[in-house]
């Protein structure tokens, strides 16, 4: 394909956390950035040179947005299909919107792993109570019932104990599709964001240990303290699914990893991932850098990481006190802050992230997680 050279400019369908750190690598590399939502002064908007504010579901404006870019990527894989076929009508849309119809629905995504022989956490489609009744009954108890459109950081997610709680778990979900996945007594969970480009070129960032708190990323340590050869596994399988997807772009495939080192793959993010966030200030090149040279046919860069890190999220509650104590944590002089620009803080909302660098990476934990216990005392 035609590179698409620094100067151009790219569309992004999205405007959160993640469309504000692409539009800083691309601004920083020469790049003009426009993005689409349908929200105002949103993260990405605030740094991109066009923030278009319209509906996704407003196709002509869609159409219009995409006609005056050269290549469209997006930055959460909730936009809808529609979207990015309406985009791809007027420019290239990187990945493509294949692979955005699989990944942003459980369903379709555990179906393609399975049939592509990939190592996944047993499941079984529930479209009726019928079939949740033979799900429960193969799958046992505990198990987890997940909505198969729209579910992230635990949204979407109900534990289904004992069969007699399964309908009422259902009911708690809407009673929407969903899949129920067997329960996994797993180590830990890991991760591996990686990138491909439109030559086949591949690169990742090697594995990344996450940490969670109410189903919601907290920690992400790199790299993963795991056995050489469960770190090359994981990354051999990353690489199946960017090619039997045909991705271009950052795809970031999240693992659990249970005793004696085997990999089941929980979920895919055709993006950046909130995992990837310390290669912002820890890699040669960020995730965000590597979206924007995968998407615009460029060579993709080196993922070589400088010194171990850490990465914490900050969440709405760091708020609920008054405005949190940042000259504190920034007393860390390894300690690197990022917040995203939202307006209002809410418990649970993603307003931030702190990453630390240091010798070791359990030193990098023990720093960011000071630095982030500062902005609360």
């Amino acid at each position: 394909m035609k590179p698409v050279l620094p100067g151009a400019t790219v569309g992004v369908l999205g405007s959160g956390q993640l469309g504000r750190m692409f539009a800083i690598a691309a601004r920083r590399m020469g790049y003009r950035v426009h993005t689409f939502s349908p929200d105002a002064d949103t993260p990405t908007g605030q740094v991109a040179d066009l923030e278009v504010i319209a509906p996704y579901d407003d196709l002509d404006a869609v159409g219009r947005f995409a006609s005056a870019v050269s290549v469209v990527t997006f930055e959460f894989e909730n936009v809808p299909g529609p979207t990015a076929q309406a985009a791809a009508q007027h420019a290239p849309v990187r990945p493509k919107g294949e692979v955005l119809h699989t990944t942003q629905h459980r369903i379709r995504e555990k179906t393609f792993l399975t049939n592509a022989g990939l190592p996944l956490t047993p499941f079984r489609t529930v479209l009726t109570s019928e079939d949740l009744a033979r799900a429960v009954a193969d799958l046992g108890c505990p198990s987890i019932l997940k909505t198969a459109d729209f579910g992230y950081d635990g949204k979407g997610q109900v534990r289904v104990t004992s069969p007699d709680q399964a309908g009422s778990a259902w009911s708690a979900i809407g009673r929407a599709p969903a899949v129920l996945e067997a329960f996994i007594d797993f180590e830990k969970e890991v991760s591996v964001v990686a990138a491909r480009g439109a030559d086949g070129a591949y690169a990742d960032w090697g594995v990344i240990e996450n940490r969670h708190r109410n189903h919601i990323l907290d920690i992400s340590i790199a790299p993963a303290a795991i056995a050489d050869a469960v770190s090359c596994h994981a990354r051999e399988l990353t690489r199946s699914v960017l090619e039997a997807l045909d991705v271009v772009g950052v795809l970031c495939v999240e693992f659990f990893v249970e005793p004696g080192g085997r990999l089941r793959i929980n979920e895919l993010a055709p993006r950046p991932h909130n995992s990837g966030h310390l290669t912002f200030d820890a890699s040669v090149t960020s995730q965000f850098e590597q979206q924007l040279r995968a998407v615009c046919g460029l060579p993709l860069g080196s993922t070589e990481l400088l010194r171990p890190a850490a990465m914490a999220n900050l969440l709405g509650d760091v708020w609920k006190n008054g405005e949190p104590n940042w000259l504190a944590a920034l007393a860390h002089p390894d300690v690197k802050l990022h917040l995203y620009g939202k307006l209002a803080p809410r418990p649970g909302r993603k307003m931030g992230h702190l990453t630390a660098i240091a010798p070791d990476s359990a030193l990098a934990l023990n720093r960011v997680l000071s630095a982030r216990s500062a902005l609360v005392s």
